[in-house]
């Protein structure tokens, strides 16, 4: 007997049911299936989830269920439920979602973070609040003031809790979990199941429940991922060109540090690309425009950190650019988990130093199990680039590493030099999309591709 895939089979009031089918979402995904009967019963959960499995509507639908059986409202100042997030963005996008699924209950949510007023939160805080979503840090300060008490909790959420631990927030964890009630239903949620992660979860859960819908460290099966091979300092070129070649509109691109962001998003910038940056270092309300205008299609390309972008949830987002591979292969898996989310087709497109970022990208692929598509764009390879021009003397310093190397081989072995990487039969280059076309090569006085079309 095949059982119904519905969000009604699973035990959710007419009203969530209403709130659902208004926001376009009918059927469950498979970490929903699993984890809404479980916290519907009252039960412990630990739940291995990534981005884009639609864990949050996972607790967030029985919970609310759960506060709308209560006959009063909660105490001004004491939540009966608390959702602990690692990041601002993440916290405010959760709470987002608690607020659509409750559309028609009375049950109301607050987030807490910092990067804005304390003493606004303060003034909110003073009428009744169900269902706090925090990150750790802003919640203890709240709770030093006195402004949030703790003693009314019902059920706690550890939300990505595998970054919160990466983020050094295990001793505020601990602290806040001392002043939660002994007696709640608590619920953890984590991409990765570490030894770290297990030791919290044996002090947190009692006899849990396990999901475990996305194995550990696997890749969204919805994304095609590929990969230029391409020198450090022709990286933003290449980045112009295909959006532009490619008229990309909406392009989250991962940068590893803060500085290198700010600096590529004036880069696009005045090459007529639209772009802002998306890290730490901004205030928190110039963080919530960059992402209102990135996800209302305002904003073309969004340069972000590996933490600010752990909030980001766009639907339909159809391309992720890693400008440069991070340093711990996990992020790759996070990064990617961007796009190609709730059943959508999504593309990954690394660009990746073959010298600087080589040990990276092996234990990325040997993360993943599987070796990432090499696509060429004619003129942005390096053995390409460390090509002199007719009438110019070979410059050392422009060839790649991989070219000076075998020049160097060459030299003390006599071998031939290496063949350039051969042409599909038809005589075209092979480019990102798998279509046929020469695109200009790079002006490299200008630092933009030559002949490239200016923005509409």
């Amino acid at each position: 007997m095949q059982v119904e895939n519905t969000f009604a089979a699973l035990g959710l009031a007419e009203p969530l049911l209403r709130a659902l089918a208004e926001s376009g979402y009918s059927t469950p995904t498979p970490i929903q299936q699993q984890a809404i009967p479980v916290v519907l019963g009252g039960r412990d959960l630990l739940a291995a989830a990534q981005t884009g499995t639609g864990k949050t509507a996972g607790f967030a639908l029985p919970i609310i269920q759960q506060q709308m059986g209560h006959d009063k409202r909660a105490r001004d100042g004491r939540p009966r439920v608390l959702i602990l997030t690692p990041t601002r963005e993440l916290a405010a996008q959760v709470e987002e979602s608690v607020r659509t699924y409750a559309a028609h209950v009375p049950v109301r949510s607050f987030a807490v973070f910092g990067g804005v007023n304390i003493n606004t939160q303060s003034r909110a805080l003073r009428r009744p609040v169900e269902i706090l979503v925090a990150t750790p840090g802003r919640l203890l300060d709240h709770v030093n003031q006195g402004t949030i008490k703790l003693t009314d909790i019902e059920t706690l959420v550890l939300d990505e809790a595998d970054r919160m631990l990466d983020m050094g927030f295990i001793h505020d964890i601990k602290k806040i979990m001392a002043k939660l009630p002994a007696q709640r239903q608590n619920l953890l949620f984590s991409a990765t199941f570490s030894a770290e992660i297990r030791s919290l979860a044996q002090g947190l859960l009692k006899d849990p429940a396990s999901v475990d819908v996305a194995p550990r460290n696997t890749t969204a099966e919805r994304v095609a991922q590929s990969l230029h091979i391409v020198d450090k300092g022709t990286k933003r070129d290449l980045l112009i060109h295909l959006v532009r070649e490619h008229q990309w509109f909406q392009v989250l691109v991962f940068s590893r540090t803060k500085h290198g962001a700010d600096r590529l998003a004036e880069q696009l910038t005045r090459a007529g690309i639209p772009a802002q940056a998306l890290h730490g270092n901004k205030a928190q309300n110039a963080r919530i425009r960059t992402l209102d205008a990135f996800k209302n299609g305002k904003l073309q390309v969004l340069v972000a950190t590996d933490i600010a972008a752990r909030g980001i949830d766009v639907d339909q987002l159809p391309m992720v650019v890693n400008y440069e591979l991070p340093n711990v292969p996990e992020d790759y898996v996070h990064r990617i988990g961007r796009t190609g989310r709730a059943g959508a087709e999504g593309r990954a497109l690394s660009l990746v130093d073959p010298e600087l970022e080589a040990k990276q990208l092996r234990d990325i692929e040997r993360l993943i199990g599987q070796r990432i598509e090499r696509i060429e764009v004619a003129g942005f390879t390096c053995a390409e680039l460390a090509q002199p021009r007719a009438g110019q003397r070979p410059n050392r310093k422009a060839q790649a590493p991989a070219q000076r190397h075998s020049h160097r081989h060459q030299r003390e072995h006599g071998d031939q030099p290496p063949r350039r990487a051969s042409k599909p039969h038809d005589g075209a280059p092979r480019q990102a999309d798998g279509k046929s076309g020469t695109p200009p090569r790079p002006n490299s006085r200008r630092g933009k591709p030559a002949g490239s079309k200016p923005q509409r």
